[in-house]
C-alpha cells in the first residue's frame, strides 16, 4: 500500500507539471513547444501512475484507488498551486480538502477488500 501511494504520489507530481507547468514556464512559447513538453513530462507520469494502479489493486477496491489518487491529486495540486505558482490559500480551498476527506470517510466505510 506505500508504494501504491509513493508512486501516486511521484506520478501525481509529473501530471500537475504536464498540466500547469508550461503556465508559468512555457507561457510565451508556441502552443506546440508546450504540448510537446507537456507530453513529455506526462511519459515519466504513466511510468508511476500505471504500476501504482497494478500494485494499489490488489490493496484496494477500484472506488478506493480512485479516491486515494484523487486525494494525492489535490495535495500535490495545493502544493504546487501555492509554492510554485503563488496562489494563495483560500477557504474554499480548504473546504475542498474537507470534502476529500468525507470522499475518503464514504468510500472506505466499508473498510478494504479481502
Amino acid at each position: 500500500m506505500i508504494r501504491t501511494v509513493l508512486f501516486l504520489g511521484i506520478s501525481n507530481l509529473f501530471m500537475t507539471f504536464a498540466w500547469y507547468g508550461h503556465l508559468k514556464n512555457l507561457k510565451s512559447s508556441a502552443l506546440w513547444v508546450a504540448i510537446i513538453v507537456s507530453w513529455s513530462i506526462a511519459l515519466f507520469e504513466y511510468c508511476f501512475q500505471v504500476p501504482a494502479n497494478r500494485i494499489g489493486y490488489q490493496f484496494f477496491s477500484l472506488p478506493q484507488l480512485k479516491v486515494v489518487q484523487e486525494i494525492i491529486t489535490m495535495i500535490v495540486f495545493a502544493a504546487f498551486a501555492v509554492f510554485y505558482m503563488g496562489v494563495p490559500v483560500t477557504r474554499n480551498l480548504l473546504w475542498a480538502g474537507l470534502c476529500l476527506i468525507g470522499a475518503a470517510f464514504f468510500i472506505f466505510r466499508d473498510g478494504l477488500p479481502g
